[in-house]
């Protein structure tokens, strides 16, 4: 395929550096050095103290897929309309320091693209070919990360009552499908609608909805004592 049209249609555009033969660096090196600096101490505290990244961590390592922070991230400059990226060729996640300046934002694209990483670790996803793979897991990256918390949706001005989570989490699966794939809204819109159901009822791996932060640190604490439990019965 030509490698012009592959960027365009998968999404690779919006992450120059993914593709360093053509991408030049900034000459202020001492503003880029601050800006991964940062982003990895955040990236680092996100691991660390997160616990929607604490769980997607340990159900990684446990499905045989463990996560290492210098192999599988990548801090990188990249297009101003995206914070972050999943890269199946790689395996690897790209986390926008340009883009990236507060933790808690930090922490929700770290939990985002986690997800399509467990994804990718514990499913066959075809995300080049099968659209209707790609609408799935980011249906489960919207629903699953805190993208659509209430907190977030009041900080974006965006206020509802009836169905508005799930409104959210359509709507944001929808604008990352055509951030990364060249097709029409409309297609788009279609794909999003067939999967829907399915895949926004998947909790996996924490088992619910985590609305906020005590959910999470729940679903955290139940999945680190599932041995215990079964190992009672």
């Amino acid at each position: 395929m030509d490698q012009t049209k592959e960027e365009d249609e998968y999404g690779y555009n919006l992450f120059p550096e993914r593709n360093r033969g053509k991408y030049k660096k900034n000459s202020i090196g001492e503003s880029l050095f601050t800006f991964n600096h940062k982003c990895r101490v955040m990236l680092q505290f996100a691991m660390e103290t997160s616990p929607y990244a604490k769980l997607l961590l340990s159900a990684m390592k446990s499905s045989g897929c463990q996560v290492f922070k210098d192999r599988h991230f990548s801090c990188e400059d990249c297009d101003g309309t995206v914070s972050g990226g999943f890269d199946a060729a790689s395996s690897q996640i790209v986390l926008c320091q340009n883009n990236i300046h507060q933790q808690s934002h930090m922490t929700r694209v770290v939990t985002h693209e986690l997800i399509h990483a467990f994804d990718h670790c514990r499913a066959h996803v075809d995300w080049f070919s099968n659209y209707r793979h790609l609408a799935c897991s980011e249906i489960r990256a919207a629903n699953l990360s805190g993208d659509c918390s209430f907190s977030n949706e009041a900080a974006r001005f965006n206020f509802g009552l009836k169905q508005h989570h799930q409104e959210c989490v359509r709507g944001r699966a929808l604008r990352s499908i055509l951030a990364v794939r060249n097709i029409s809204r409309n297609e788009a819109e279609k794909i999003v609608d067939e999967v829907f159901d399915t895949c926004f009822n998947d909790h996996a791996p924490f088992g619910r909805i985590p609305h906020s932060k005590t959910d999470a640190r729940f679903a955290n604490r139940d999945y680190e004592n599932r041995d215990r439990y079964y190992a009672n019965l």
